[in-house]
């Protein structure tokens, strides 16, 4: 008991910032779930969809190199602040818009690459925070808690927000988002405490040389650099599946809003029961073997389960099996990273870090919208109803879709073999 309070004392202000960003992030990803369905029925288009992630995605990645020099610098209580708010000023236009039936895909295009162009100042700042309320003997407890959060986010949203757009409408999704964005803006503002950094290089460097340092950490740190690019392929495989998905679940004759509300929630259960187990095991002997173990078995299970399966139940066990572990790889890669990078130059590295590891989510989203909407549903629009391919993926809207998981499984598991005989990876185990 005296241990469990005296880790509540050591982490009371992350508890306070952690709990109530949750809360926020519950809300934004309600509206962007209503949004994406909302698109869906507007169009029958995956790429129009997808391309509601690409725009989030693309401004992120060009100027996240760029903007850690800046979280490094300036005062991470107002970043975090003034991005929440900007956030929430999108969802007020959206509300309008909605009220006044004059919302189109091309108004949430801007907004969320507005939205995106804001994160890339965020997220490194949130990143460095984490660090600094911190202490490092409690990293691993921390990740599994955000791992955790994150996962019951992922099971909650669905719920929520399909409940709510059953009984009433989007603009209450909206407006659900914004109560939760004051609540996060009032406790960080008035009960968070965020220590500064003092460094003087930070502060007498110029943006170019800041971006510099952080490539130069990550030149001398061959591992490190070496499993981004490891997680930055996964993400290619992970965003072509992330567009593919809903194109699939929604055109099927077993899917449809309830069918992918239900595999949102699975996926967003297995998270959970995965955050929970990080959360509790002691620090594993080889955390790279977990990481590429973890991924291994991602990529091996869910892609092949939604290749063949046709029911729901089916797309559930491997929503299961391709999600229960990635907690577990997500909080041993926050460990290694947190560890190996100095506070002082975490914003610029992770800001590196976030531009190598995630610019290939926009390239997967556009490329999996065109993939199903282009090439493999009328691919297997055409084949004969006897042939092989229908007898294994089946017919109509949706089939293509599930011939593309097929090739994203193999895709996945390749990659993964690939980097695990990757020896710089291997010696951050050294």
């Amino acid at each position: 008991m005296n241990l469990f309070k005296n880790s509540i004392k050591e982490l009371h202000s992350f508890l306070i910032l952690w709990i109530t960003q949750s809360l926020s992030e519950l809300g934004s990803s309600m509206t962007n779930f209503a949004l994406i369905i909302w698109s869906y029925q507007q169009h029958g288009s995956a790429l129009i969809t997808a391309m509601l992630s690409v725009c989030t995605y693309l401004p992120y990645v060009i100027m996240s190199i760029f903007a850690g020099a800046l979280s490094d610098k300036w005062n991470k209580k107002i970043t975090i602040l003034v991005s929440d708010s900007f956030a929430a000023l999108c969802t007020i236009v959206v509300l309008i818009l909605l009220k006044t039936n004059r919302l189109e895909i091309w108004h949430i295009y801007c907004l969320n690459a507005l939205n995106g162009l804001m994160n890339t100042i965020q997220q490194p700042a949130a990143d460095v925070t984490i660090s600094i309320l911190t202490p490092k003997k409690h990293y691993q407890k921390v990740s599994g808690m955000r791992s955790f959060s994150n996962s019951l986010i992922t099971i909650m949203t669905p719920i929520i927000a399909t409940a709510l757009l059953a009984l009433t409408n989007m603009q209450v999704v909206s407006a659900f988002d914004l109560l939760t964005f004051g609540i996060a803006f009032i406790s960080l503002l008035c009960f968070v405490k965020i220590p500064k950094v003092e460094n003087e290089n930070t502060k007498k460097e110029s943006m170019l040389s800041s971006v510099k340092s952080g490539l130069s950490f990550l030149k001398h740190n061959r591992g490190i650099l070496d499993l981004i690019l490891f997680l930055a392929a996964i993400n290619f495989t992970a965003s072509i599946f992330n567009a593919t998905l809903p194109a699939m679940i929604l055109s099927r004759a077993e899917g449809g809003e309830v069918a992918l509300g239900i595999i949102n929630t699975v996926t967003g259960s297995a998270m959970l029961v995965g955050s929970i187990v990080a959360s509790i095991l002691p620090a594993p002997k080889s955390r790279v073997r977990v990481i590429c173990n973890a991924l291994l078995l991602s990529m091996s299970t869910e892609n092949f389960f939604l290749a063949f399966g046709n029911s729901v139940p089916i797309w559930c066990v491997g929503a299961v099996l391709g999600w229960i572990a990635i907690p577990i790889m997500g909080t041993n890669m926050d460990v290694l990273l947190r560890s190996y990078i100095p506070i002082d130059i975490q914003g610029r590295v992770y800001s590196v870090r976030n531009t190598l590891q995630f610019f290939t989510i926009p390239i997967g989203y556009f490329l999996g919208g065109i993939l199903v909407d282009k090439v493999f549903e009328p691919f297997m629009l055409y084949q004969p109803s006897s042939g092989f391919l229908t007898m294994i993926f089946g017919t109509g809207k949706g089939s293509g879709a599930a011939l593309l998981f097929f090739i994203l499984g193999i895709l996945g598991v390749l990659t993964c073999i690939i980097f695990r005989r990757n020896i710089h990876i291997w010696n951050l185990e050294k």
